[in-house]
């Protein structure tokens, strides 16, 4: 005989299993019975969609028209902004770019450092794949402090600050550059679109038609994947000098924009941002004269490094 207390817990006990089940039974029910008529579920109709369309270069197309040196359809690369002790963490993204996708389609990759690479970092990403692989140094006045920044202030934000990377003098000068010159570099001028990628950023699923080429006809600007919020001890005056901007350049804001997206309801900035480790932009975007004169005043007003401004959201407002 059990204890009315034990026959109590057991029967509890009981009774979550039976939730858990039902649940688990909805669940495969919702996934798995949604089909269409070839005995496809919605989610693999959406996939192969994309996959078998020629359009947007399923497989059947990527056999012929991605050879490594070959033209692509569209002018595009994929661009890492690194330094040669990154290598290990690249390593394992270029794998997963090429095991999931690049292996077909053969798009380029393009390296930029603030210092020469070495024959060792250069070796360890070309081992990885076929595509063709360009290395470049950045150019003079993109990285490091412009001439208007004091540079105590500056100090002082980095020596004080107790948000994450706050006392990194290097991370604002990257914040920095690839707000407002990754696209303007001599490698990048040819291209029509760049896929950032980012060491030990991990590429889990297959993707089996070309980004570039869909984002191209369909007429996209900017593909994310995750919108988190931003710290507010980073942009603390970030969205007062978007504001600043906006009434002195009322002629550069578009009266159909996503700018309720980075609003409230209250005029207040929600720090909503595309995390931009990964995107893929249409670079015509960010060489407009809108964005660059967007950019310039950011720039001058120093929040880069008085406070700890982001690219993320800076592309994002933008």
């Amino acid at each position: 005989m059990i204890s009315s207390r034990r026959a109590v817990a057991v029967a509890k006990f009981l009774g979550i299993l039976a939730v858990l089940g039902l649940l688990v039974h909805m669940g495969t029910t919702l996934f798995s019975t949604r089909y269409n008529t070839n005995g496809q579920s919605i989610f693999e109709m959406w996939g192969n969609s994309l996959a078998n369309n020629q359009d947007y270069g399923g497989p059947a197309q990527a056999q012929g028209d991605y050879a490594p040196a070959a033209p692509k359809p569209v002018k595009a690369a994929l661009v890492a902004l690194v330094r040669n002790d990154d290598l290990y963490g690249l390593r394992k993204t270029i794998r997963e770019l090429e095991d999931r996708w690049n292996h077909k389609y053969n798009y380029p990759y393009i390296f930029l450092n603030d210092k020469p690479f070495s024959e060792k970092f250069k070796s360890g990403v070309q081992d990885l794949t076929k595509a063709t692989v360009q290395f470049g140094t950045l150019e003079p006045g993109t990285w490091g402090y412009p001439e208007w920044i004091d540079q105590e202030k500056a100090k002082h934000e980095r020596e004080t600050a107790t948000y994450i990377k706050g006392r990194s003098e290097s991370y604002r000068f990257m914040c920095r550059f690839q707000s407002g010159f990754v696209y303007k570099h001599p490698l990048l001028q040819d291209l029509d679109y760049y896929w950032r990628i980012e060491p030990d950023v991990h590429y889990y699923c297959d993707i089996d038609y070309d980004p570039f080429l869909y984002m191209q006809k369909n007429k996209l600007i900017y593909g994310w994947n995750i919108a988190p919020s931003e710290y507010e001890p980073t942009v603390r005056t970030l969205w007062n000098t978007t504001q600043e901007f906006m009434i002195r350049h009322a002629d550069m804001v578009p009266q159909d924009s996503m700018i309720d997206w980075v609003r409230d309801s209250k005029g207040q900035y929600t720090r909503c941002h595309f995390w931009s480790n990964f995107e893929i932009v249409n670079l015509d975007f960010y060489r407009s004269k809108e964005y660059q004169a967007y950019f310039d005043y950011l720039d001058r007003s120093g929040g880069f490094f008085y406070e700890r401004w982001g690219d993320a959201p800076v592309h994002s407002i933008a």
